[in-house]
């Protein structure tokens, strides 16, 4: 029974020390470290702890084979964890570039994402006369109305059957007003009234024939690609042309999706959008587009940082059973050495850190490793989300942040951490006189 309870208190200990690792930011880890290499070089127990630490270490050459088990195992588990982490930061932080806080959206209200609102006539003439909004040189409102439009296009490296879904931005020329960082890279701008395209350099990679001169199909028309733009955000994704050609060729009429505005500073936002949230003739949602984009990044970013986790946990398993099969036979082997020491005075704590102290190294060396490998493999990476419903394909860069190089790492000392602990309580419960007798 006390051996259960002892157990189980170590348990409780584990997830104890998980759950307060797992919020730790990395100050409180720097000034741990320096807690503890203060303990060890200044108290009795801590040198004992280096002593005893320090013939392990110099013997992992000799266990080269085993100690590459933890080493590998760990880098591996972050290398991983680090790639599917980036993917959602990427993701997220595309959108996150793609609004600001000096512009706002309005949608139809209760709508998700522009492709599912619909604004009729009256309420786009409407929300441009509402206060707040920015005006140009010729004191017009910087509104730009706008059409989005999922369309499908052939995708790059695939048959002609294989087809994937864009987003077609139907604009006029406030859309350049209100969003300046958008630049024509390649070829010109279309031409208003014509059926021509300009086309978002991300977009150029994941769909065949969007090349400046070729002609495309969209919506049972042929369109002529004419330019090619950059933005550094999700616009880069998108196909543009201009709204009535759009409208015309999709059978929207006069209806549009969305309204973008530039406001004068952001804080009219509030007042731009109590005016039409107070209007009776219109039913519509407002918000800033920095707030919007967010909002469309949140799904995706959750579902990837899930399955990340969980891909992430499964390996772990199995770095922390090969951690423990590893420092269980490093403590078997040395156990005459352990009780030796023991017995001419050092205590069990002393025992336990120095286990501990080198499986941590092993799983540090590991995680390094793995985020290394991760960063200079996948920083940068260009990736896309899929195709389907009415959500166009999205590219975008996966990002290796330093965050989540510092989520790699404590990944890598929690499975180091776990791999250690009953091995070094092993050594350290050991009877002195029954490890003597062991070979």
């Amino acid at each position: 029974m006390m051996k259960f309870l002892i157990n189980l208190l170590l348990l409780l200990l584990i997830v104890a020390v998980l759950v307060a690792w797992i919020v730790l930011p990395w100050q409180g880890a720097v000034l741990l470290a320096v807690l503890f290499a203060a303990w060890l070089f200044i108290t009795r127990r801590g040198r004992q702890t280096l002593s005893v630490a320090s013939v392990g270490i110099s013997t992992l050459g000799q266990r080269l084979g085993s100690s590459a088990v933890i080493v590998i195992g760990i880098a591996g588990v972050v290398g991983v964890l680090v790639a599917l982490l980036a993917m959602g930061e990427g993701y997220a932080e595309t959108l996150r570039k793609t609004g600001s806080a000096d512009t706002a959206i309005v949608m139809r209200g209760s709508s998700a994402s522009e492709v599912m609102s619909v604004l009729d006539h009256d309420s786009v003439t409407l929300i441009p006369q509402a206060p707040g909004i920015a005006r140009d040189a010729k004191g017009q409102p910087i509104a730009s109305p706008e059409l989005v439009v999922a369309a499908n296009l052939p995708l790059k490296g695939g048959t002609a059957d294989d087809e994937g879904s864009v987003q077609l931005r139907g604009v006029s020329d406030q859309a350049w007003a209100v969003r300046p960082n958008v630049k024509i890279i390649e070829g010109r701008n279309f031409q208003p009234g014509m059926r021509e395209l300009i086309v978002g350099k991300g977009a150029t990679k994941q769909f065949a024939g969007l090349e400046p001169g070729h002609v495309i199909r969209l919506g049972n028309q042929q369109w002529t690609v004419v330019g090619v733009f950059s933005s550094g955000d999700a616009m880069d994704s998108e196909v543009w042309g201009d709204a009535s050609v759009v409208a015309d060729t999709y059978r929207r009429g006069s209806s549009r999706a969305s309204v973008t505005v530039k406001l004068t500073d952001p804080k009219a936002y509030d007042a731009f959008k109590a005016s039409l949230d107070g209007n009776p003739q219109l039913k519509v949602d407002v918000s800033t587009t920095i707030d919007y984009f967010n909002k469309q990044s949140e799904g995706m970013t959750k579902v990837i940082r899930i399955m990340g986790i969980t891909v992430g946990l499964i390996m772990a398993i199995g770095a922390m059973f090969g951690a423990l099969n590893t420092m269980f036979a490093a403590v078997a082997a040395r156990a005459r050495e352990i009780a030796t020491l023991r017995a001419i005075g050092f205590r069990g704590l002393p025992v336990v850190v120095a286990v501990m102290l080198e499986t941590m190294l092993l799983a540090l060396v590991g995680g390094v490793i793995g985020g290394v490998l991760a960063w200079l493999i996948f920083n940068g990476y260009s990736a896309s989300t899929l195709a389907a419903g009415t959500v166009g394909k999205l590219s975008f860069e996966l990002r290796v942040s330093p965050a989540l190089l510092w989520t790699g790492l404590k990944w890598a000392l929690a499975i180091g951490f776990i791999g250690g602990i009953y091995p070094a309580m092993r050594a350290a419960r050991l009877p002195v006189t029954t490890a003597l007798r062991e070979l």
